[in-house]
Parts: C-alpha cells; structure tokens; sequence
C-alpha cells in the first residue's frame, strides 16, 4: 500500500505543471454538479408550484429546464476539454522522457528484452497512464463534486435518513479494495501480454521475406493468435472483475435507498414533509447511484495506469551508461588492452586476460572462429560493453575518464549487420553527428566508399528515400553507404566487422578498395573474413574462446605453423 501511493504520488507529479488547466478542469465539474442538484430542487419547487396552482413558477418553468441544460452543457464541455488537454500533453512528456531514457540505457539492456516489449512500454503502457492520472481524476472531480453535492443536500434536507445510506459505505469499500487487487494483477498480465503481441508483429515484418521464402506464414498467424488470445483472455477477466463490481456496488445502494423510501414513507415521518420536498428527497438519493457507481468503475482505471506506472518507472530508474569521465581529448589511435576480461550476467567468459597493444596509424585484423570474442573486443572499445576486470588505455589515458560522446564520436564503425534508416541517401551518409556536412563531403565520402555512381543512378540520387532497413539497395551496396558514413566521420580510429562472405565479387572488390580507402591514416582494427585483408594488416591477432593464441604479420604467423596456420589452411586455402 504504502509503494502504492509513492508510485502515484510520483505519477501525479507529472499534474502539477498543469494546475492552470486543472483549476477549469475544477471549474467546470464544479458548475455540472451544481446542475445535479438543481434538478432536484426544480423537481421540489414545480411540484410545490402545481399544488398551489403558481402559474408564474410553472410558465418560468420551461426556460429554467433550457437554462439548466445550458450550464450543465457548458460546465461538461469544460471539464471534458481541458482534462483532454492534460491527458494529451502527460502523454507527450512521458513518452519523450521514456524515450530520452532509452536512447541512454546500456546496449545490455536491448540484448535482455525483445524489441516488441519496449516498443509496447513506449507506445501502449505510458498510453494507460492516462488512466490512473486524467482519466481517474476526471471522474473523480466530476462524480466526486456531484456525491458531494448530492450529500450535502441530502444531509440538509434530512439528515437522519441521509445517515442510512452513510452505513453502508464501508461495505463498498471493502468490495472495491477486494476488486483493485485482482485488477492490478490482471492489467500487468495485459500489459505483457500485448507485449508479445507486438514482439511477434514487428519479427514478423522484419523478416516478411525469409517467413514467405521458408513458408511461415501459417505459423506466425498462430504465433500472432496464441498472444492475442492470452491478451484478449487477461482483457475479459479484468472486464468481467470491473463489471460484477458495479452491480454489487449498485445493489448495496439500492438497498440502502429502499431502506431509506421504506422509513421516508412511514406516516410519523411524512408527517411534516410536503409532496415537493419527498420527490426532491427521493430523487436526489436515487441519482446518487450513478456518480457512486462511476466511482467504483474508476478502480479499475486507477488500477490499469498503477500496473503501467510501475512498468515505466522500473524503466526510468534503470541505471544509465556509466559517463562519468570528463576528458575530450582528441586521439591520436594508440589503444592498450591489459589483463581485459568481459563475462557476461549469464556467467559465460566473452574474453580472458586479453593483452593487446595497437600503435596510432596500425592496422590490426582479428581474427578466429565464431565466438572467440572479437566482436566483444571492439565492444568494449566503443563501451557499448563494460570489461568485468582490466584496463583499456586510449593514449595512455583510461577508456572510463573519456567523455562517452566524445570518445564514441573518435571512433568510426561499419558493422557485419549494415543499419540503414528510411530517409535519404544523403540523410543516411550525413547520419547523427554528421547532419551538417557539406554536399562537397558527402559525395567525396561516398566517391572514397565507391557508392556515388549506384547513387547517382538512383531515381532522385542522393534524395532517394532508401525506405525500410534500406532493402531496395543490394547487399554490397548498403555496405558501401555505411563504409561512406565512417569515412565522412573521419575518425583517428577505424573499427571494420569485414563480413564480405556473402557478397558476390563485384561488390567485394569494390568493398575491398573502398576499406582501403577508409583505413588510410587512421588506427584501423579489422574482424577480418578475407584473405585480402588480413595479408594487408600489420599485424594479425589469432583468438579462440575469449583469448589471444598468438599475434604477429600474416608471414611470421603462417611460418610458425601454430593456430593462424591451422585456421589459412582450413578457411582460407580456396585462394
């Protein structure tokens, strides 16, 4: 109960910018539930006017109904409007906080949960906040200020019969409390839920290609079913929770307001009450079961946006990319490895007491089989990783006491997986930090890369929108945009994941000349794939299970007749 009512006050403090609307927000319930009231005490006085035959009150009337109406219009169109207004902009400020988060939480974060689940925390969960804040506090106000003012009347009216009612509250309460925990249960259970909904949608379209070619088709539609079945499953119940709790609610009023007619009509009590005065009575305690219903109804909201509150928040409060260093040095490309070991949360040894000392201007190619740890290597050089135990020296200074932006901005990287976005040409080249080079730079780039001429003939050059992933251009040509991207970055330091394997060789030579191109001048380490490569670096470095075998030029190494041997012979020996 008590991290309960953290969480919500935390989620209300989100309300207090808009205090300025909320107070039209108070303002126009404030006038709807006056006109609650005044329905009652209309009925009273046309009653009393008919029994004394008043014609002035019975042609006034008419026009008194029209007026009440108008304000009633007025004062819910207010309240309506500016709790929209709030709700909206919640909405808007969450998201962009959520966001802002996001793009600062540690790539381990994007390994440990799928890609589905966080779009659904930004998109769906941050929407049901809006429940338990305007939605909740909407009906609140609004059905709170007409039980007030139904009370208040009441209690004037008669405030002996009023108090039967009162006695049945604490049963309502406990009705409610019983409800709030088997929603709250239920609307996380939704929320994951819809989470795997999306997950299966967005792998789904991702790979549309590889499910039609191996003919998935049907089982994506039954993986899509089965979520949406668990999610629409968790839906019903919280559905079937929130609506046996009205009527119960609903039946303890009525019970409550038969009690209430059965004394009322008794003639001791009659005795001094007019026709006008028991219909107003009447009237005033059955309308009070609507705004006491709505009420029930705003538990399950309440309890909707709590299981959301708790959801974003645990994003929120995650721990950030550690940056705490202040240096922004520019590197001349002189990197130190010492005693470095990467193991991961699950306890497997990425990398084991790796020893590497690389020379500004050098180029080094890693090499080994899949899984001996180079792709972990460069991670920890672009601290998308943390190494568990060592130190990684840039220039003599430590990879913890560089500024993150400023370290990764000195550090240019072509992935194996080439990531393009759905913009243009240019706008894919020019990416992030490089958004303001000139059209000069970026075709010089894309010349250096061997990708002006394919751009140039596509439809609109480098205004061509590449859209999604950028599938519309082949392999090798991805390749080359993102290789213009790193050399338009112009970085002392040049990380290349080769992964030429797959391209025909056309693009691989073409691939080839504009690595070289990239390399010149710069501290380059290259995961190499290729022959052309390796022979070319300086020195080559042999892993194998998280470790260096040996290191040395690609003669020395095949001379020795150790690992880098075994490895030319097996992979290599077609060239």
């Amino acid at each position: 109960m008590k991290q309960d009512l953290k969480v919500y006050f935390r989620l209300l403090r989100y309300l207090k910018q808009f205090w300025g609307v909320a107070l039209l927000v108070v303002l126009g319930f404030g006038l709807n539930a006056a006109t609650e009231v005044s329905v009652a005490k209309l009925l009273e006085r046309i009653i009393e006017a008919i029994q004394t035959r008043d014609r002035g009150f019975t042609t006034l009337f008419p026009f008194l109904v029209v007026l009440l109406m108008f304000f009633r219009g007025t004062g819910l169109f207010l309240g309506g409007y500016f709790t929209a207004v709030i709700s909206r902009n919640l909405v808007f400020n969450i998201r962009q906080e959520v966001f802002a988060k996001l793009m600062r939480l540690p790539a381990q974060y994007f390994l440990d949960n799928t890609s589905g689940h966080i779009t659904a925390k930004i998109m769906y969960n941050v929407e049901q906040l809006t429940a338990a804040t305007t939605e909740a506090l909407r009906t609140i106000i609004q059905q709170g200020l007409i039980t007030i003012a139904l009370l208040g009347y009441l209690l004037y009216t008669n405030w002996r019969l009023t108090m039967c009612i009162l006695i049945f509250a604490p049963v309502i309460g406990w009705i409610i409390s019983q409800a709030s925990r088997r929603m709250r249960k239920l609307s996380k259970q939704v929320q994951d839920t819809m989470g795997d909904v999306n997950h299966v949608v967005q792998e789904s379209v991702n790979a549309n290609m590889v499910v039609k070619a191996f003919g998935g088709q049907i089982y994506e539609q039954e993986r899509f079913k089965k979520h949406s079945l668990e999610n629409l499953k968790r839906g019903l119940k919280m559905v079937v929770v929130q609506q046996l709790n009205s009527p119960v609610v609903q039946l303890i009023m009525s019970i409550a307001l038969s009690i209430v007619m059965f004394i009322a009509l008794r003639p001791e009590i009659l005795r001094d009450t007019s026709a006008g005065e028991f219909v107003s009575y009447i009237t005033a305690a059955g309308m009070l079961a609507k705004p006491i219903k709505a009420l029930t109804d705003v538990n399950e909201k309440i309890q909707r946006g709590m299981a959301a509150a708790y959801s974003v928040f645990e994003l929120l409060d995650m721990p950030e990319e550690q940056n705490s260093g202040t240096l922004t040095d520019e590197l001349k490309g002189n990197i130190q490895l010492e005693h470095v070991s990467l193991t991961y949360a699950d306890g497997h040894q990425a990398l084991n007491d790796i020893g590497l000392d690389v020379k500004a201007g050098e180029t080094i190619a890693l090499v080994g089989r899949s899984g001996a740890g180079k792709t972990s290597l460069v991670n920890l050089l672009m601290r998308f990783q943390e190494a568990t135990s060592g130190r990684i020296l840039f220039d003599g200074k430590d990879i913890k006491d560089f500024e993150l932006n400023a370290l990764r901005t000195q550090i240019a990287m072509v992935n194996q997986q080439v990531v393009l976005f759905n913009r243009t040409v240019r706008e894919n080249i020019a990416y992030g930090q490089l958004e303001g080079a000139t059209d000069e730079d970026i075709i010089a780039a894309a010349k250096a890369a061997y990708a002006h001429d394919f751009i140039m003939a596509l439809p609109k050059g480098y205004d061509t929108e590449l859209g999604a992933q950028g599938l519309n251009l082949s392999g090798g040509q991805r390749q080359r945009i993102a290789i213009a991207r790193a050399i338009l970055k112009n970085a002392p330091i040049l990380i290349l994941d080769e992964a030429t394997s797959a391209l025909d060789n056309e693009s691989e030579y073409f691939i080839q000349r504009a690595f070289d191109a990239a390399m010149q001048d710069r501290t380059t380490i290259v995961i190499a794939h290729r022959l052309s490569t390796i022979e070319n670096a300086d020195r080559i470095v042999v892993m194998d299970q998280g470790r260096i075998l040996e290191q040395g030029t690609h003669q020395q190494l095949l001379d020795k007749k150790g690992a880098y041997y075994q490895l030319h012979q097996r992979n290599f020996e077609e060239h």
